[in-house]
């Protein structure tokens, strides 16, 4: 397969994680590798190179692009949007950003995924293990699985004729390690060690193992299994160490190839979600269809006691990272491969609605998160829901019903549909809308507050409770906890001091409309 291009990684990337301000050689321009800048070493040449200009600022990297265009470099890649495009052109080299809040290894690790994910075959790194698995099997003469540290079987060897047992019949069946009363302890063992180990039978009819511990930089990343019966070639242990290290390489690269996918799924949803992203060929790379509602869950980080102690207060960049994974974790159990971002501290799942009984689910879904996010994070969450819309073509308004259902104060319950505070969410638009437009905020109320907050009267809350009262006396009264004729001098008042007219319909109408929405007067006070 041919090399990345610029125009391959622009595909990949693009949108707001990788913006192009310059391409002179055109978008077939080669990319061959991602480098960092070291302003300590000598830049080295690299045809076809991404520099990435780390610890130097977007504006001033003018020296580094024509470095760059020296070194045969293909672009510079700045951070922030002032880069030096008239020199970047004129020096032959492409100009890209990424976004200012982005970390240099970060920015490293996702062009590195793609550009070495464009030549990969469609089968992957799971393709690849089966493969390994293979060769280590016909290496050593024994049957070899590759699992990864929960014990799932992620490759398994397919060579003729190696001798295996019910465990690794069963293993390959269900995809994970059958559970028994000695695994705990062999697993214990092999991941104390830095070498193959040698494994007993654990039950009558089964074969030893001979298995290794997968490590990168420290971590365990899984193991590998071979079946040893009885005629593993001498060098086995040797084969394994050197497939150890293979399998290391191939789980990294297919842990940046998923990461690289949530990325790209990400920045698609939230095109999405704003509406910008074409419905029918987005609904199929988000594997979306049919009817959907938005799920919306953010941190409730006003419900928490103000101590006055802000180090104990969460970090809620990280906080919210760790519930979009509590979000995705469960919407995936349940759903399996699931759309969901993290967007402005809110967390956007889409869910399907099929079935008379979807709104159910989502209830108890959503229910389900906020209880176990709260536990986990040690923070309160919340959870909006939109409505039901029939296809991602409409979902930017079921993910604007859930914004405002968060916007409410906090309800008594911490997860709500937009039908269920219907009337709350309705007046809060009216609000907005009203608070936008002069003609419709202009009038008399505005007089009324201020001349209650100068003369300490409560005229407004009057009005607000005889409107509330069908413009009865004896009720406004009641829910003001005052004298029927004590309501009815208050009206005088308005009348005499504002001039409102109180007999017009119209003019009451708009007047509580304004009370109600604008001046946030409840209906009960007394």
């Amino acid at each position: 397969m041919d090399a990345c291009t610029l125009g391959d990684l622009l595909d990949i990337v693009g949108g707001a994680s990788l913006r192009l301000h310059s391409a002179p050689a055109g978008l077939g321009a080669p990319v061959t590798e991602v480098v960092l800048y070291d302003a300590q070493a000598p830049l080295p040449r690299t045809p076809g190179a991404l520099l990435l200009a780390v610890g130097t600022r977007a504006a001033a990297t003018g020296p580094l692009a024509r470095a760059a265009a020296g070194a045969g470099m293909t672009g510079l890649v700045v951070r922030g949007p002032d880069g030096p495009a008239a020199e970047a052109e004129a020096c032959g080299v492409a100009l890209l950003s990424v976004p200012e809040d982005t970390a240099w290894h970060q920015a490293h690790l996702l062009l590195a995924s793609a550009v070495g994910a464009r030549p990969v075959s469609s089968a992957g790194g799971q393709g690849d293990l089966f493969a390994l698995a293979d060769a280590i099997a016909a290496a050593t003469g024994g049957a070899t699985a590759v699992e990864d540290p929960r014990r799932r079987i992620l490759a398994y060897s397919t060579v003729p004729g190696q001798p295996v047992d019910e465990d690794r019949r069963q293993g390959i069946l269900g995809l994970q390690v059958p559970t028994g009363s000695g695994n705990t302890e062999q697993y214990r063992t092999l991941f104390a060690a830095d070498v193959p180990v040698r494994l007993p039978a654990l039950r009558e009819g089964a074969l030893p193992r001979l298995a290794m511990a997968v490590r990168a930089g420290g971590e365990t990343l899984g193991s590998v299994w071979v079946v040893d019966g009885g005629t593993l070639a001498a060098d086995a242990a040797e084969t394994l160490v050197q497939g150890a290290s293979t399998a290391a390489l191939l789980l990294l690269r297919a842990r940046a190839a998923q990461e690289l996918a949530r990325h790209r799924t990400g920045d698609l949803l939230r095109r999405v979600l704003d509406g910008t992203a074409d419905a029918a060929g987005s609904a199929a790379r988000l594997g979306v269809e049919g009817p959907l509602r938005v799920a919306a869950f953010a941190l409730d980080t006003a419900g928490l006691p103000d101590d006055g102690d802000t180090a104990s207060r969460p970090d809620t960049e990280q906080t919210g990272l760790r519930l979009l994974d509590v979000v995705r974790l469960n919407c995936e159990a349940r759903y399996g491969r699931h759309a969901c971002v993290l967007v402005d501290g809110v967390v956007y799942a889409v869910l399907p609605a099929v079935g008379e009984h979807a709104g159910g689910r989502h209830r108890r879904l959503a229910e389900h998160i906020v209880a176990r996010a709260g536990q986990a994070l040690r923070v309160p969450v919340r959870a909006g829901l939109g409505a039901v819309v029939a296809g991602l073509g409409e979902v930017a308004g079921s993910r604007a019903d859930a914004d405002l259902v968060l916007r409410l104060p906090a309800p008594a319950l911490p997860v709500a549909t937009v039908d269920e505070v219907r009337p709350r969410v309705t007046l809060l638009r009216l609000a907005e809308v009203l608070g936008q437009r002069r003609e419709l905020s202009a009038g008399s109320w505005q007089t009324v507050l201020a001349h209650d907050e100068e003369h300490g009267t409560d005229h407004a809350r009057t009005l607000v409770c005889w409107f509330d009262a069908g413009c009865d006396m004896a009720g406004a009264a009641k829910l003001l906890a005052v004298h029927p004729n004590t309501c009815r001098y208050r009206l005088r008042q308005v009348r005499q001091l504002f001039g409102i007219d109180l007999d017009d319909p119209d003019e009451r109408l708009v007047l509580w409309l304004q009370l109600r929405v604008l001046a946030g007067l409840g209906p009960v006070y007394g």
